[in-house]
């Protein structure tokens, strides 16, 4: 019985050391396996919900529909996560396919994936409807496209190419908007421009916290962020012009504070180390306070304006004659760019 007892102890001891060696081994293949067909952009995610969050809930208070935003937002994610299996099954980033079961792996993601996007999307697109989506999928493709040939030049060009890329991203704002209200009006294009300043002001501050993470001074960190510092002041020149002008809600000003606040502060804090996931959480609570804050002044402005009219930035007044007789031809594509309820005076 002794024998046996130290023989099943020795044997037990041994499936343990074996099923330690296994996880050691397999480890490195699931984060391999993991990068090849979820992506791997933390802060793209928020790029792309946020604002699609923020352009459904403005849509939804100005008495749009739910139905065709679930609809957008399950064919938005399907393709946002269908990039990186194809990517890596073209072996176009930096993650690749390279054996028959990674091969494997990755068609079975990217099946489901384009099945579930192409009924959505046709979905969307059924009978006619939602055909204002095609603009801002034709200026989201070419951003993508401007961002990939911008990633191929360098190092020197990844922070445009993420601005860029950002663009595209937002994009989600006034697709929300216009499937929800069924109308792709001045208020989707003001979405859309607010949520891209936003995140490209996220994509140069991170950068900025990257580059100047050793710096320990001020003149340091002003000759690693001089560029920062400039796009924040210009920045908030534009908003000062909005309200000056009242090109926007009054309220939006609001919503960019916090972010103005924390970029001008940090030129002027005592150096600290980086800690790159907390700095991704902190710019994640950015963009919920800023969502949350939009969508508020966008509410206001609908409720005391009416859900018929829209902002002054984009109206087109052209008082002269021959100019209104230069754009006859394009009547069609003025409707679709701007409501009736932006009357020129």
């Amino acid at each position: 019985m002794q024998i046996l007892r130290s023989q099943a102890e020795s044997y037990s001891t041994l499936c343990s050391g074996a099923a330690e060696s296994t996880t050691q081994h397999t480890i490195p293949q699931q984060e391999r396996r993991r990068a090849l067909i979820v992506p791997r952009e933390h802060g793209a995610w928020g790029m792309l919900l946020v604002p699609l969050v923020t352009g459904a809930a403005v849509g939804l208070l100005a008495g749009g529909h739910v139905a065709p935003v679930l609809l957008l937002t399950t064919a938005a994610l399907a393709l946002f996560w269908l990039r990186t299996p194809v990517e890596s099954w073209l072996g176009t980033s930096a993650v690749r396919v390279q054996t028959r079961e990674e091969c494997q792996l990755v068609s079975r993601v990217v099946l489901p994936l384009a099945t579930v996007a192409t009924v959505t999307v046709g979905a969307l697109f059924w009978q006619g409807k939602n055909r204002e989506l095609v603009w801002l999928g034709m200026i989201a493709g070419a951003a993508f496209a401007t961002q990939i040939l911008l990633k191929k030049l360098g190092r020197t060009t990844r922070m445009a190419a993420e601005v860029v890329g950002a663009l595209a991203l937002t994009s989600t704002a006034p697709a929300a908007y216009c499937v929800a209200t069924g109308r792709l009006d001045a208020r989707a294009w003001a979405l859309w421009l607010v949520n891209w300043l936003f995140a490209a002001d996220q994509v140069h501050f991170v950068w900025v916290r990257i580059r100047g993470a050793r710096a320990a001074g001020l003149s340091e960190k002003l000759t690693v962020g001089w560029s920062f510092l400039a796009g924040q002041i210009l920045l908030g020149v534009m908003l000062a012009l909005a309200y000056h002008f009242s090109w926007l809600p009054e309220l939006t000003l609001i919503a960019f504070a916090p972010v103005l606040f924390r970029g001008f502060a940090w030129f002027a804090k005592r150096p600290q180390p980086i800690v790159v996931r907390r700095l991704g959480w902190t710019e994640l609570a950015h963009a919920v306070v800023f969502s949350v804050l939009l969508t508020a002044s966008f509410a206001w402005y609908c409720r005391s304006h009416g859900h018929s009219d829209c902002f002054p930035t984009f109206e087109v007044c052209l008082r002269a004659a021959r100019w209104r007789t230069s754009v006859q031809p394009y009547r069609g594509l003025s409707v679709v760019l701007f409501p009736a309820g932006c009357a020129c005076g």
